[in-house]
């Protein structure tokens, strides 16, 4: 049986259900690696710039404060001794790198897992897109009552929108999340999932213009008579490469330049087989 979630119109309401792809949303939950995942991210995020003086930073100190004999005193040789005031710090904190490591099949096993313990849960909703001609906390406020949340919410976008964005960011229970910035502390932080299903991704080429590929995927899917309403690019820069060897880590190129495509149909449009926004 086919993994579902409830859908919702842009206004708010319920539609009856809509099939999840079982590639994503059927995953058998791996906890040990999304605890890793989530312990990782936690790790990448520190600074790392806590930092304390020792005796061979701290400044002044040079001179003996006081003779070494016949003050009834310890002997001291420095005013900057870690046992004085104003002394150095033996084992303070330095700067250091606390990022973790991961293999990119874990990552992802560990995002599956964290989405599909979602749909266990049944805290998945997907809505057919939003209809905010302005920015306006007020329409967000009565859409996340209409659909119901009790709890707070991670609101997933396809691409930038300012409009969405602006009018969800001054609610306590929302959060703004991009698709492909997605991760397993916001899924682990949030009691829902709201996805948006009238906008699809495709990797599409880095030559190609936006008439080219509206007439391509109208082409590709003539059988169901779906209408291309809008077409927005990202072209997503290539990543450097990089090289481990004994001397350390060296740049030996980067990878391709591609380009994004965000697709919205038509009104009440969907593709068969495909989920919008992931």
């Amino acid at each position: 049986m086919p993994v579902q979630a409830p859908f919702y119109d842009a206004l708010g309401e319920r539609n009856g259900e809509v099939d999840l792809p079982d590639a994503i949303f059927a995953e058998t939950p791996n906890v040990p690696v999304m605890h890793q995942a989530y312990l990782r991210q936690l790790a990448n995020a520190r600074q790392g710039t806590a930092s304390t003086k020792t005796r061979a930073t701290v400044r002044g100190g040079g001179a003996k404060p006081y003779r070494q004999k016949g003050t009834g005193r310890a002997r001291h040789g420095s005013t900057r001794e870690p046992s004085m005031k104003g002394g150095a710090n033996v084992f303070g904190p330095r700067p250091r790198d606390y990022s973790h490591k991961m293999p990119k099949q874990m990552r992802r096993l560990a995002l599956r897992s964290a989405l599909s313990q979602k749909a266990v849960e049944e805290k998945i909703r997907v809505i057919e897109n939003y209809v905010f001609d302005e920015p306006k906390t007020s329409q967000a406020v009565e859409l996340m009552a209409a659909i119901g949340f009790d709890g707070t919410a991670l609101v997933v976008l396809p691409a930038p929108n300012y409009t969405v964005s602006r009018s969800f960011e001054n609610l306590a229970g929302a959060t703004i999340v991009l698709a492909r910035n997605l991760n397993v502390r916001d899924l682990f932080s949030h009691t829902y999932l709201l996805y948006t299903q009238g906008r699809y991704t495709f990797k599409v080429l880095a030559t190609a213009s936006k008439t080219e590929i509206k007439h391509a995927l109208e082409e590709q899917y003539e059988s169901q008579g779906i209408q291309v309403k809008d077409i927005n690019t990202v072209t997503m820069r290539g990543k450097q490469r990089r090289a481990w060897r004994r001397t350390g880590a060296r740049n030996i190129g980067k990878t391709s330049d591609w380009k994004k495509a965000i697709v919205t149909l038509g009104e009440g449009q969907k593709i068969e087989g495909l989920f919008g926004s992931v």
